[in-house]
């Protein structure tokens, strides 16, 4: 009988315990933070041709990711402006924005995130370089096409909110995708356009919004 006191206390201290392990965890399980910076952001993409090679630009409207860096489940959006994709040829232009991209309807060409795989400690640390593979949907022309995207990430300084320079170099085979080629009897192109991403970005601890 004298023991049931000593096991009831017993108890109630391993109760608290588990409740400050449990809250410690929730506190510590925030998402890792990328913010990228769109003035500093540049996107290029390739188009090969007989004659020559088509060059063009995009502008980063936002861009910002999210992920566990537990579990590597990752989340954001980010967001191209498909208005202004420009090769510096007006004619070329107008007919890659009317009968290609449709850009007038489908203003925005995303990618959303879903799982990101590699050594992403180093960078939560706010130094070193990293490969990963960032893996997420890619929306165009209002169509989502899975896919995973390399991302080469070096450090770029340290501290809370770590500075970073990324870059990404994939094929998106926009053909296959649903959109025309623009090959000619005289000029023919590539099915697949070559898009590259480079980007300052910032990597921070944070919880975020859901």
């Amino acid at each position: 009988m004298r023991a049931g006191p000593l096991w009831r206390g017993l108890l109630r201290a391993c109760t608290i315990f588990v409740s400050i392990l449990a809250l410690s965890l929730v506190v510590g399980a925030q998402d890792a933070m990328v913010n990228f910076d769109p003035a500093t952001t540049q996107v290029t993409f390739t188009l090969a041709a007989t004659l020559h090679t088509v060059h063009g630009v995009f502008k980063l409207k936002s861009g910002q990711i999210h992920f566990d860096p537990q579990t590597g489940k990752a989340g954001g959006t980010i967001v191209l402006d498909a208005t202004s994709a420009n090769t510096d040829n007006t004619s070329r232009d107008s007919k890659m924005h009317a009968e290609i991209l449709e850009s007038a309807k489908f203003p925005e060409i995303t990618f959303t995130p879903t799982q990101i795989a590699g050594p992403v400690a180093a960078l939560l640390a706010g130094k070193g370089t990293a490969q990963v593979q960032l893996a997420g949907i890619f929306r165009l022309l209002g169509q989502d096409h899975a896919m995973i995207v390399p991302v080469s990430i070096a450090s770029a300084g340290n501290g809370q909110a770590a500075q970073f320079q990324a870059s990404t170099k994939f094929d998106v085979p926009y053909v296959k995708w649903g959109l025309k080629n623009p090959s000619t009897f005289v000029l023919r192109v590539s099915d697949t356009v070559n898009l590259e991403i480079h980007s300052t970005v910032q990597i921070s601890r944070s919880t975020p919004s859901h």
